[in-house]
């Protein structure tokens, strides 16, 4: 039991197998939901839960993010994330998520100049791009690329090590928003274009991104708010795939760079953070306001393939608040890069309109998610949907060094080791027992 366990006041939870009973306590959040520590289950009982997809297990003890699905409530280190999109930077959450409190002016200055002068990335890895194909998808670059991190930075492995754990986690975000731009320029056919230490991380990105050898993009307030903005929406959600994968690997004292490509990993996937390009070209296959009610009938059809992306959320039954402040941004967005009607925009609201009404969909309170609006805004802004995901990526380095360093400062942390309901065949004679199927 961790200290902050011990601190807590616990009930005891009773449970009766084969007319024996075995207690275990329940330990109090601070907010949400109780949890029953069952760790000693297995050797007291000699069974295990069964739990597909983790639904009711707490696998660690976190003090960085807190969600409220039933009252779409998101909260890093308790501040709110809609003050956070409004008030703050992308830096400024950085500190917050990894150091647990929001850093004073000079301690900002002081880690924007610490993230700032790891932005640069070692000319070997740069090299490292020209083994890719041209029509490689920039997340497969970034897999790549993150996890060759750990082959230069050496300096910056030794887990056991508070300094260099925080050397680790200021390169992985500096070097993450390098690594997506030049993923982008490779895919494009440009040249690289390096950092630029006068800008913020978001305007830096920006310029990473769109200027090129004969121009230099000339990056605008506005859009630079909307990029920074995306980047706070999702720079950290508590312990979904991608975060529990971080831990998984670090569980094991894999070296930070290989635990944050095993999450960008985990994060492709189109249930998780594809699901913002897969929201648009879902958006882009409805094509029409005319054609919303043909294609709701279609996501209520259980035979029906299709599906009904950016709506709905494991966790949130009710509006994702990402989703409410990406809304707005889409129309200022928008309206700055001179497009005043929008038929994706106006699709995606129509689109809300009619499911939010519809009973199917308030029965299951599925609404929509932060990838309904934020491939509309990085559309907008110039990127292509290959991009979206190594857009939350380098977001989600925040939340997953976090994660990551919060995971190896945990007394009680131990190697990931989950359990399987064993259905398989029993004992078989080699020899014996030879299938019968036709493997033609």
């Amino acid at each position: 039991m961790s200290k902050n366990k011990s601190s807590i006041k616990t009930k005891k939870a009773k449970l009766i197998i084969n007319n024996h009973t075995y207690e275990f306590p329940i330990y109090n959040s601070t907010e949400g939901e109780s949890v029953i520590d069952i760790s000693k289950l297995h050797s007291l009982a000699k069974i295990f839960t069964y739990d597909p997809g983790f639904t009711s297990t707490a696998s660690c003890e976190s003090k960085i993010t807190y969600i409220d699905g039933d009252k779409g409530i998101l909260r890093y280190r308790g501040f709110d994330i809609e003050d956070l999109a409004n008030k703050s930077d992308f830096i400024e959450v950085v500190n917050l998520l990894i150091y647990g409190d929001l850093p004073n002016k000079e301690q900002l200055k002081k880690y924007k100049e610490l993230i700032t002068r790891h932005t640069l990335l070692h000319e070997q890895i740069i090299n490292f791009f020209q083994g890719f194909r041209r029509d490689a998808h920039p997340m497969a670059m970034m897999v790549g690329v993150m996890g060759a991190l750990s082959s230069f930075y050496q300096d910056s492995l030794d887990i056991g090590d508070a300094h260099q754990r925080q050397e680790a986690t200021r390169r992985i975000v500096a070097k993450s928003s390098t690594i997506g731009a030049m993923a982008y320029k490779y895919s494009i056919g440009q040249s690289f274009i390096s950092p630029k230490n006068n800008l913020s991380f978001s305007e830096n990105f920006l310029h990473m991104c769109f200027s090129n050898t004969a121009e230099e993009y000339k990056v605008s307030p506005v859009l630079a708010k909307a990029m920074d903005t995306i980047f706070i929406l999702h720079a950290d959600h508590e312990q979904n795939a991608s975060t529990s994968t971080v831990r998984l690997a670090g569980s094991s004292g894999a070296n930070p760079f290989a635990c944050i490509a095993a999450g960008v990993s985990s994060l492709w996937g189109p249930a998780h953070g594809g699901a913002n390009q897969a929201a648009l070209e879902m958006l882009e296959e409805i094509g029409s306001s005319k054609n919303i009610n043909k294609y709701i009938r279609k996501a209520k059809n259980k035979n029906d393939p299709f599906k009904l992306m950016g709506f709905g959320h494991r966790v949130y039954k009710n509006y994702d608040p990402r989703a409410k402040i990406l809304k707005k941004i889409s129309r200022k967005v928008l309206k700055h890069v001179g497009v005043k009607n929008d038929p994706i925009l106006k699709l995606a609201t129509d689109l809300e309109k009619v499911a939010l009404r519809d009973k199917y969909f308030i029965e299951k309170k599925l609404y929509p998610n932060v990838d309904f609006y934020s491939g509309i805004i990085l559309r907008a802004i110039g990127f292509p949907p290959e991009m979206f995901t190594v857009i939350f990526a380098i977001a989600r380095t925040a939340g997953w060094t976090a994660q990551w360093t919060e995971m190896i400062e945990d007394p009680i942390q131990k190697i990931g080791r989950p359990r399987q309901l064993y259905t398989g065949e029993k004992f078989m004679v080699y020899g014996k027992n030879r299938s019968k199927k036709n493997t033609k």
